[in-house]
């Protein structure tokens, strides 16, 4: 960032913002706007800038963790034969094929290691057993692993390491004496050249066979198992919390697989995703993790597939004294000491059609509750969250159409799944998990919604998968574009208003809503996702009274990261943006300038007020420092041009100086991406005087710092 000194801002502080409105905003053309610093709401907690992590496909193992093989515990046979591309996979899984005849190299299902196969290879006397390429190597980097292998007295078995074409692009290490036994032995190499193919292979030579139960490399600089350069990038981001495992994930997975010996974890075939799942990121390696990041862990749990007492023993694994059995199991797995994780959820999007083990709505209420008695009674002191859809979401992803008939949601209905876990499951839950996805290029038409599923076709992807229920294509101004994720979040606090109502004692109660999954799907990540995403965090901030957390889709989507480098994605810029220099106790803005009123009917993806503060086309949200003596104002302008506003800020004296961060780029396309120079920055300017308007660019998101006399 840099600092460039221009001006003094006047004690009095009534500060013109040049920039003009496209469409003009209102008569004559200039914006007022009113900061009313004796009017406060509900603190914005360090939880409101979380992100969510699952193992879709790849997505943690080569983002997060530093294992650089694949398949490394041999769910796929080794042999020579083409590889399948499997339907529905994400990104390909390098493959083990055999060095020598590849008949010496056959799989052992009846004595595996882990999982259902063990590769066993053969021996002669030229070199025979396995080998993996496409490895990315970086000269003069140690790299360091582990094979567990057993095998015959005269087998000689060698791991190799190869960066170049040449016999020096090389280094080999014995494994030394074999046993029938299968042995752990350490592996550790420096690479001598740069390359995105290089290869490792484990042969052998001599008399009878060897087997390998696992093997794994990862670079030496690796943190517990993490990857040390994203690991310290996402560290930055100060998130309040991470949520675990997942997503769609969860419903298909046991966690009792992913913990103890790495090396003996089976690897497993997530069913949702149609990938390869290693199980090396389980439940101790999220909270190492989490630990690393600096983050509350926010555990949740299988309610799909997954039953009461698997749940309650997880809560017990990780918070139990070592006087309990998963206590104890903890223990032994290298960590005595309990969690203490105050965060689950249960279950991942229970109302979805497309999650497994999915119920209707009575009878998902009652496996609910199953698992809050089981849950509490390992441990009364956690917070459990319930895996909410307030009618919007119900709507869009026509799960309430499924559940009633009806296109819109009804409050009271029987596809009304919040209302329904407030009827049903009340005081089983402390707080209501909410999720929701705006789509890039189409919006909900409840018309179109009457008339059944319309084929995808040429419709991005949307919530539920191969049809899109009432979706229809749109191409709207940039303001409107903007407002699409921020709209969700309205919709969220005009729903929470009439569940205060139908249910009064949630406000007695204390329930508060949990955000913990939003994104808007199908958009680049370039400075117009920003301009829209900045404006969802800004509405968040207000409905502070009841939005306590939210988390990101996906924290990986902070950075962008290849499999030797790493740097912050254009998103995870801004949201660094607000967390670094934006208040925690939001104030009111006021203005003369409402937002436009709906362009389409009320209903699905539109609320009754379009999201937004009353400074259209603007999106102004102010906020206090804790210890009240800093006032930061944020300024979204979505538009292609600079528009005039006068700031008035009431109730708080600023000191002569302030200072601002602008984020913006040439265009709504810019981007940042790794290897090239950043075209989304963010400046840091000094303002010492006010000689006149100040203008605030086009197409840029401006945080002011005052602070207090």
């Amino acid at each position: 960032m840099r600092r460039t000194p221009i001006s003094l801002i006047p004690a009095w502080l009534a500060v013109s913002l040049c920039l003009s409105a496209q469409p003009p905003a209102i008569s004559g053309g200039r914006n007022s706007v009113a900061i009313d610093a004796a009017k406060t709401s509900d603190p914005i907690t360090k939880y409101l800038y979380g992100g969510f992590i699952e193992h879709l496909g790849n997505l943690i193992n080569s983002n997060l963790w530093s294992e650089m093989l694949d398949d490394r515990k041999f769910y796929y046979p080794v042999n020579a034969e083409p590889v399948q591309t499997i339907p529905g996979g994400r990104g390909g899984v390098r493959r083990w094929r055999p060095v020598g005849p590849a008949a010496s190299v056959w799989m052992d299902h009846s004595h595996p290691y882990t999982g259902e196969q063990t590769p066993v290879v053969n021996l002669d006397q030229t070199a025979r057993g396995m080998r993996q390429d496409g490895l990315a190597l970086q000269e003069n980097k140690s790299y360091t692993g582990r094979i567990v292998i057993a095998g015959d007295p005269g087998a000689k078995v060698n791991v190799r390491l190869i960066w170049g074409p040449n016999p020096a692009d090389r280094q080999t290490i014995s494994v030394g004496a074999l046993t029938s036994d299968f042995a752990k032995v350490p592996l550790k190499f420096t690479s001598q050249g740069d390359t995105d193919d290089g290869q490792i292979e484990i042969v052998g030579t001599g008399t009878g066979s060897f087997r390998v139960g696992a093997v794994s490399l990862m670079p030496g600089d690796n943190l517990h198992g993490f990857r040390a350069d994203t690991i310290a990038l996402l560290k930055q981001m100060n998130s309040g919390f991470y949520r675990f495992p997942g997503g769609n994930f969860l419903s298909n997975h046991d966690w009792r697989n992913a913990i103890g010996d790495p090396e003996k974890r089976p690897p497993i075939w997530d069913y949702y995703w149609a990938a390869l799942q290693p199980n090396d990121v389980g439940t101790d390696e999220f909270i190492t993790m989490s630990g690393l990041l600096g983050v509350e862990p926010y555990i949740s749990v299988n309610a799909g597939f997954g039953d009461a007492r698997s749940a309650a023993e997880l809560v017990e694994y990780a918070n139990g004294s070592t006087d309990t059995s998963m206590g104890k199991l903890r223990a032994a797995n290298g960590h005595p000491e309990p969690y203490h994780i105050r965060f689950w959820n249960i279950g991942n999007e229970a109302y979805g059609w497309w999650q497994f083990g999915h119920l209707v709505l009575n009878q998902y209420a009652l496996k609910h509750n199953m698992f809050a008695d089981a849950m509490r009674k390992v441990d009364p002191s956690i917070t459990l969250i319930a895996s909410g859809a307030m009618p919007d979401e119900m709507t869009v992803t026509a799960s309430g159409r499924r559940l009633d008939g009806k296109v819109q949601t009804q409050f009271g209905s029987p596809a009304d799944w919040t209302g329904g876990l407030l009827a049903r499951s009340w005081g089983k839950f402390d707080m209501l998990a909410e999720h929701y996805y705006a789509h890039d290029g189409v919006r909900f038409d409840l018309q179109e919604g009457q008339n059944g599923e319309l084929p995808v076709q040429d419709l991005p992807k949307v919530r539920g998968g191969g049809a899109a229920t009432g979706w229809v294509k749109v191409e709207e101004p940039l303001v409107d574009w903007a407002r699409r994720p921020a709209n969700r979040v309205r919709l969220k606090a005009e729903a929470w208003e009439e569940y205060q109502k139908r249910f009064p004692a949630v406000k007695d109660g204390k329930i508060t809503v949990s955000l913990d999954e939003w994104a808007y799907t199908g958009a680049r990540q370039n400075l117009k996702l920003a301009l829209s995403i900045a404006w969802a965090i800004q509405e968040m901030f207000r409905h502070t009274d009841f939005l306590k957390m939210s988390a990101y889709t996906m924290a990986t989507a902070w950075i962008n990261a290849s499999r030797t480098r790493s740097d912050f994605s254009t998103i995870g810029i801004l949201f660094k943006l607000y967390r670094d220099h934006f208040g925690t106790v939001p104030v009111e803005v006021t203005g003369n300038s409402p937002q436009p009123p709906p362009k389409y009917p009320v209903g699905g993806d539109q609320p009754r007020v379009n999201a937004g503060s009353p400074t259209y086309p603007l999106d102004v949200s102010a906020a206090l420092s804790s210890d009240r003596k800093t006032l930061t104002v944020a300024i979204v302008n979505p538009t292609e041009s600079a528009q005039p506003m006068n700031l008035d800020i009431r109730n708080f004296k600023p000191r002569a100086q302030a200072r601002i961060w602008k984020m913006t780029g040439a265009s709504v396309d810019s981007t940042n991406q790794l290897g090239q120079s950043p075209q989304v920055t963010v400046t840091e300017t000094q303002l010492n005087q006010v000689p006149g308007p100040l203008t605030v660019p086009r197409i840029s998101i401006n945080l002011y710092e005052f602070g207090a006399q």
